[in-house]
């Protein structure tokens, strides 16, 4: 079952790719890469990557670029966010963290996070110290059209100065209801970044702006058939392979288009003031997250019952057929910016490392919708405006400002002993506190914070949900969620045991007055305490020349009974490859398989119009496993990898669930080649 992978391609996407492959090839023709002795000049070896962390610790040595082949057929690593997410099946679409990760984020913050995982951070742009030009370009397709794709291009200016453009497109057509192979998500991403330093070292500036761009055909999961209906009902509720018609199946919506638009200014100076123990640094951070849903043909039923999208509370006696605003289209915008100073001094020596610092944040939130049904003296019922571009209006408009302070410190006695505190402090009410001390293999962590609700969470107004509903409160008055977490850790490795390498971890989580979005996908908060168990162990070891990666994740505390939080109980990884070199170490291959597998539990349903996950009761979500293979090879300063993917559908059921009605890929091929100039 391999479909046509064409695509389409924006418009603005098709400018940045032509700008950076002439960058490229102009620079490949001018460029001079050998010496008189025809032996290569530049490489790997010649070209540091550097990153602000590093920076932070007054370092510029830089590392070596990673030209290793272990993630770069893994699908979890295409994205910048590389934790397991749970999504909606299909590549560069809304996805969510699908194990626990604690919140260290204070303060005024928007709350729509669906598409993160594709975006980039300005803190964690790399900058190229290189004594050539280099250029990279990856690309990445699957034969059910997915597809990956960048290209990069840097150049220095002697060791002290470095600029630099980045494209990313992330990408991915329909798997369901197919219907002339239709285009699902666009995600593309366009970074200028730029690296200075004084010739004594003391200043040092990194800048980077990055534009974002999300467009995602949101198709409301599968709409079942009267007949699916009927075959569901005689197998007992249990679905089996009866909606895994994949390009047949019918979906809810026309569809709904998503936008998230983004764009981030970064910048971080230091100056040292005196030797490596006292140094000065700002960080300007400046941010619009801007987002828009549009359904131009809300589904509905013959009896004029809207579908997929639920009944929002309050309504009158349904008299507003299923809406607030528009009964035949939704328009909802929301605007959020954000601007971030920092001011603080650190210092490293070879045992102690300090950071101390103060920030302002000023952020503003705008949101539009359709005008509000209107009354008048003959009819006090509201009548709900109708059909498509109608005018928007604000609906909210608020302006925020908060005051951080916050450190870190950290002492090491070589690699025997080390503690590490870390917290932050926002005036006047949230705050989070994080120690470690380690010796040896054995380290042990506390952390405890109490954060305040999201704005998204306080307040929203749109056409299928309004909160909060009492006329008498204009946002949500949740209290701080609290969260306290201890774990105990144990990393070893064996040398004398075919190079046995051991990651493990115990955890206790507590929550109280955890915030979440209900079945009817509105924000409330959890009364109850909840605590969760969280166990992870991961192995490594090589056998001569075969390696093998397993790792596990076991949650307690998550499933049904727990209203507020879901996470399967557990999540597993295998990885196993042959590595070899051959042709005089010409080519550098693996061969090998990999296995995920996801116990069952009430996975997250999804509201588009919000982007939020909300939790669910009715569709339990099959425990599933995925097999692939794969063959990598490395050659020179090309790489390249062809992968059978889910080659064991059919052996059980014909495929997976990844949310309610979300259906995960069928099998496919995918194919990757990734190549670097240093040139």
């Amino acid at each position: 079952m391999y479909a046509n992978y064409s695509f389409y391609w924006s418009p603005a996407a098709r400018r940045w790719l032509l700008l950076l492959l002439g960058l490229l090839l102009g620079s490949a023709a001018r460029a001079q890469i050998v010496d008189d002795s025809t032996k290569t000049v530049y490489g790997p070896k010649t070209t540091r990557v550097i990153y602000e962390r590093e920076v932070r610790r007054d370092s510029v040595g830089g590392t070596i670029i990673d030209t290793t082949l272990t993630k770069f057929s893994q699908e979890r690593f295409w994205a910048h966010d590389t934790t397991f997410q749970q999504n909606l099946g299909a590549l560069a679409t809304a996805s969510q963290p699908l194990l626990y990760q604690p919140n260290l984020a204070l303060g005024t913050r928007f709350g729509r996070h669906a598409f993160d995982r594709n975006t980039p951070a300005g803190s964690e742009v790399p900058y190229y110290d290189s004594r050539s030009p280099y250029s990279f370009f990856r690309f990445i397709q699957g034969s059910q059209g997915e597809q990956v794709f960048e290209i990069s291009y840097s150049r220095s200016f002697k060791k002290n100065f470095s600029v630099g453009i980045d494209y990313e497109r992330i990408a991915s057509n329909q798997v369901l209801n197919t219907g002339g192979n239709q285009w699902l998500a666009e995600h593309n991403n366009v970074t200028f970044f730029t690296r200075f330093q004084t010739e004594d070292g003391r200043y040092h500036l990194l800048f980077n702006y990055i534009a974002s761009r999300q467009r995602t055909r949101e198709q409301g999961g599968i709409w079942p058939t009267d007949d699916e209906v009927a075959l569901i009902k005689g197998n007992g509720g249990n679905l089996g392979n009866i909606l895994f018609d994949y390009s047949n199946e019918r979906t809810y919506l026309t569809p709904g288009i998503n936008i998230d638009d983004r764009d981030q200014v970064h910048l971080f100076q230091s100056y040292r003031l005196a030797r490596r123990g006292f140094t000065a640094y700002h960080v300007l951070d400046a941010g619009r997250q801007y987002n828009g849903y549009n359904d131009d043909a809300l589904p509905r039923a013959a009896d004029d019952a809207l579908l997929f999208y639920p009944n929002p509370p309050g309504l009158l006696n349904g008299r507003q057929r299923g809406v607030y605003r528009n009964a035949t289209a939704t328009s909802d915008r929301a605007t959020y910016r954000q601007v971030e100073n920092t001011f603080g001094l650190l210092g490293r020596t070879d045992r102690v490392e300090y950071n101390l610092y103060g920030r302002a944040r000023n952020a503003s939130l705008l949101e539009l919708s359709t005008p509000s049904p209107s009354r008048t003296a003959t009819s006090p019922t509201p009548v709900l405006r109708s059909g498509v571009g109608l005018p928007l209006k604000p609906v909210y408009q608020q302006t925020y400002f908060d005051g951080f302070v916050g450190g870190s410190a950290a002492f090491n006695y070589r690699t025997i002993y080390a503690v590490e505190v870390a917290g932050e402090y926002k005036f006047f009410n949230e705050y989070y506190l994080r120690g470690s001390i380690r010796t040896g293999p054995l380290s042990a962590e506390l952390t405890t914070a109490s954060y305040s609700p999201t704005l998204t969470q306080r307040k929203f107004v749109g056409n299928h949900y309004q909160w909060p509903d009492s006329s008498h409160s204009n946002v949500n008055s949740f209290s701080n969620t609290l969260a306290n977490q201890v774990s105990v850790r144990l990393q070893q490795r064996l040398p004398l045991l075919a190079g046995h390498s051991i990651d493990a971890r115990v955890s206790v989580v507590n929550l109280n007055k955890y915030i979440y979005y209900d079945t009817l996908g509105r924000p409330t908060q959890d009364n109850a305490s909840r605590t969760l168990l969280i166990v992870f162990a991961r192995h490594r070891f090589e056998l001569g020349k075969f390696h093998f990666d397993n790792q596990a994740t076991y949650t307690r505390g998550a499933d049904k009974d727990n209203a507020a939080l879901r996470i399967p109980a557990l999540v597993t990884e295998s990885r196993v490859y042959y590595q070899t070199s051959v042709f005089k170490s010409a080519l550098f291959g693996q061969v090998g398989a990999e296995y995920t597998y996801q116990s069952s539990w009430y996975g997250y349903n999804y509201a588009p119009s919000t982007q939020q996950f909300y939790v669910q009761n009715s569709f339990l979500l099959p425990a599933y496993g995925v097999a692939n293979v794969f063959v990598a090879a490395d050659i020179k300063s090309a790489s390249i990898f062809i992968k059978a993917a889910y080659v064991n559908q059919g052996l059980g059921p014909n495929g997976y669930f990844t949310a309610p009605y979300y259906t995960g890929y069928p099998r496919r091929l995918q194919f990757g080649v990734r190549w670097r100039f240093f040139n």
